[in-house]
């Protein structure tokens, strides 16, 4: 999948999980075979898309580090408030 793809994979699952999806901005940065994917959220959603103990994000995280394998590329997610 291109940079793009795992992005919008990203957004996707974020905007599922949040009350407000329409202040959901995420971006994606590419250097050195490693993107950097910067999901900002309302502040009353930080937490849902942490999860207890950092499951969902972690979960999230897998996700988009699988659909970037074929690009044998580092993928980091990173919540921003």
């Amino acid at each position: 999948m291109t940079s793009a793809d795992v992005r919008g994979l990203v957004e996707f699952l974020v905007r599922g999980l949040v009350d407000h999806p329409e202040v959901v901005t995420v971006r994606a940065t590419e250097r050195d075979r490693t993107l950097s994917i910067e999901v900002r959220v309302a502040p009353d959603d930080v937490g849902k898309v942490i999860g207890r103990r950092g499951r969902i994000v972690s979960a999230i995280r897998t996700l988009a580090r699988a659909a970037s394998t074929p690009g044998g590329r580092r993928v980091i997610v990173e919540i921003v408030q």
